[in-house]
């Protein structure tokens, strides 16, 4: 845990094993996913305040695809409360597709009611108004301003996850595992602030020690989209 925590930018499979000696890579793979799943909280409070809310598409190359169109890769709706200037938490999960089934549930899930969602001009979130939310939708095109100037915190944090993603690790994240994935850089993102350098190992101490034990069959198992508790 000392090590994973340690890290800047997390660690793989392999270069865990390289480092603790591991005489399998399926040990190594294991431990971490048992770890990632320890790193929600179950019943954590909800997003508040003013969100931006987007999507972001993880996955390699693709060709005659074009806006939202994807073909292999996978979408994962980012959430992140805006503080100022800067980001505050941030809630990932992988989603079915850019429809108003999947985006919705993933606000009312990530964000609590009476919060003003601040979103792009996308159809599919029209719905949000109904749930109790402060809708703000602000068409990109209309605005003349790039994506990331319009949306600035989500478009950061997708491209973050993006570098970490191809970093550390390779670009190699199965899709019905990229939910773990997912919570571990929302765990480190959310804590990046911390004064203290022991709280990352601190905080995944005190949750696995909370956690239900995961057989290697659950793990390997992986999940689809929004499967699990956001």
């Amino acid at each position: 845990m000392w090590y994973v925590t340690s890290q800047k930018h997390g660690v793989s499979a392999l270069g865990l094993q390289r480092v603790l000696g591991f005489g399998s890579y399926q040990t190594a793979w294991a431990w971490l996913h048992k770890l990632r799943r320890a790193m929600i909280r179950p019943g954590r409070d909800k997003l508040n305040g003013e969100v931006e809310v987007d999507e972001t598409y993880v996955g390699g190359a693709e060709v005659n695809v074009v806006g939202r169109q994807t073909i292999t890769k996978s979408i994962v709706a980012i959430a992140v409360e805006i503080r100022g200037q800067g980001s505050g938490r941030v809630r990932m999960s992988r989603v079915n597709d850019v429809s108003s089934t999947s985006l919705v549930p993933f606000v009312q899930a990530t964000v609590s009611p009476g919060a003003v969602v601040h979103t792009d001009g996308w159809s599919s979130y029209k719905e949000i108004a109904e749930h109790g939310y402060d809708h703000r939708p602000r068409s990109i095109s209309a605005s003349g301003d790039p994506a990331h100037t319009v949306m600035p915190r989500v478009h950061r944090v997708a491209a973050l996850l993006h570098r970490w993603w191809l970093g550390t690790h390779q670009g190699a994240i199965s899709p019905k595992h990229l939910d773990y994935y997912l919570d571990e850089y929302a765990f480190r993102f959310n804590r990046r602030q911390s004064r203290a350098p022991g709280m990352l190992f601190y905080r995944l101490l005190e949750q696995s020690v909370n956690a239900d034990p995961v057989a290697y069959c659950q793990l390997i198992g992986g999940k689809s989209g929004q499967d699990r508790e956001m």
